[in-house]
């Protein structure tokens, strides 16, 4: 694979690059604004279609940046040409061929021989970006589907995975990733050099997953998308419970999949999923930035839009995955299961109306399915909103001795709100002050500390 020198000015130029938009002659800045929004549509196509050419998602993020610093260079002055993503890519394309011929690829193995030989044929055409254009609207779904599951290789850790996967295809800039996991940047820059590192020395192929690997390798793909969303959702760390941009960035990618992998039932259970929690994101926090809890919420704004696209996903997901008509439970994948439990709370036009039996069938099926102590305390929940405190107790306790739940806030909030209903205030003001001191959000704490104070009001741990 072809790999670039990493001198000091080229550094620093792709370091600039990202941040380019708004720190570079800011007299125009509507032209600056308009290749911002331009950078973050088409970055993903082009660094797809670049990778599939080098071989290299690093190098090919490179010869993306260079593009977008000729851009900011350029187009103040020339102005925005009709095919902005045809230009940024013809001109990352030149670079590439430039590289090649630095480097006298000649004189290489056969592989980069062979990319040179297509980057020159495809090159040759008279009118170039009408001929890159046409290019990338035929080739554009197939390598974005391959820099999905390249970027989400389970080789990668997937903290790195979910790094990679913003930088590449959610155009977002490392200071940004990095302000979202509220981590240092220093931290994100580290995980993106070495998952490219990785996929580079692990030879890693630009390809989509034959017949007989795709559900594995999918399934990387879904969990590092709907890591995003949920870090989104429910805020890990920091001073806000919600970080909407991040269940934006990850909706956005789950519905590119869908276009890509239309016959994937779990691809469009996992879209339904998003955008029905997604569809809550207004309602879930207060006029203080307070959490709101699912059966306190203002239903009346939630976004009803968001709800429909969400339940058309979710029937489209019962449809492949029943063949015909919707599927039965057993028929239905982890995704379209919690997308599922999700749809009951949307279609509830109060809480007072939840069909609290059905979502407890659901959770059955999806322990049967995926069992994780996670989901069975969510089963809890559900059956002791179904047939009272003292049956969803009964399944919470033997969870108090799982390891896996031993640092996991939610165990004893779920614990403290069972006991609260059934009058043991002071067990259950303890294990909301458990639950205080394991969370690492500062609003779920102060939730969880009120809580403790005031028990008695039982509090509602479903999100």
């Amino acid at each position: 694979m072809l790999r670039v020198p990493k001198g000091y000015e080229r550094r620093r130029r792709l370091e600039l690059a990202p941040h380019a938009v708004s720190s570079i002659g800011m007299t125009t800045p509507d032209t600056y604004r308009a290749i911002d929004a331009i950078w973050r549509i088409e970055s993903p196509k082009i660094i797809a279609g670049l990778a599939r050419i080098v071989r290299d998602v690093g190098f090919a993020q490179e010869l993306a940046q260079d593009a977008l610093l000729a851009a900011l260079e350029a187009w103040p002055d020339s102005g925005i040409p009709d095919k902005p993503g045809a230009w940024l890519t013809a001109t990352a394309k030149n670079r590439a061929l430039d590289e090649f011929r630095r480097r006298k690829l000649l004189k290489r193995k056969h592989e980069e021989l062979a990319a040179e030989m297509e980057l020159r044929q495809e090159m040759a055409a008279a009118d170039l970006e009408a001929a890159l254009a046409s290019r990338a609207d035929d080739d554009i779904g197939d390598d974005l589907l391959r820099l999905m599951f390249t970027a989400c290789h389970p080789v990668l850790s997937t903290e790195a995975r979910a790094a990679l996967t913003l930088r590449v295809l959610g155009g977002l800039t490392t200071e940004e990733i990095a302000r979202a996991f509220l981590v240092p940047e220093t931290t994100v820059a580290q995980r993106v050099v070495r998952a490219k590192r990785t996929l580079a020395e692990a030879r890693v192929p630009f390809e989509v997953p034959r017949a007989n690997e795709l559900s594995a390798r999918l399934a990387s793909v879904l969990e590092v998308i709907y890591l995003v969303f949920n870090e989104g959702y429910s805020a890990t760390t920091g001073e806000d419970w919600m970080r909407p941009a991040l269940c934006e960035d990850a909706l956005r990618l789950g519905r590119v999949l869908a276009e890509l992998l239309p016959e994937e039932p779990e691809v469009h259970g996992l879209v339904a999923l998003m955008e029905i929690q997604a569809s809550r994101a207004g309602a879930r926090v207060g006029p203080s930035g307070e959490p709101v809890l699912l059966l306190e919420q203002d239903r009346g704004r939630w976004d009803h839009l968001l709800v429909r696209r969400g339940l058309a996903a979710l029937a489209r997901a019962e449809q492949l995955a029943g063949g015909t008509g919707s599927a039965p439970e057993g028929a239905l994948g982890p995704y379209s299961l919690q997308a599922a439990i999700a749809a009951c709370h949307a279609r509830a036009r109060t809480a007072e109306e939840t069909e609290w039996p059905r979502i407890v069938a659901l959770y059955d099926a999806l322990a049967q399915l995926a069992p994780s102590p996670v989901v069975e305390l969510n089963r809890a929940v559900a059956v002791a909103m179904a047939f009272g405190p003292a049956a969803g107790l009964e399944i919470v306790e033997p969870l108090v001795s799982e390891r896996l739940l031993k640092d996991y806030h939610l165990l004893p909030a779920v614990r403290g709100d069972l006991l609260a209903r059934l009058g043991r205030f002071d067990e259950a003001r303890a294990e909301f002050e458990r639950a205080a001191s394991l969370t690492r959000n500062t609003r779920e704490r102060k939730l969880l500390l009120d809580r403790a104070g005031a028990s008695h009001s039982g509090l509602r741990v479903v999100k």
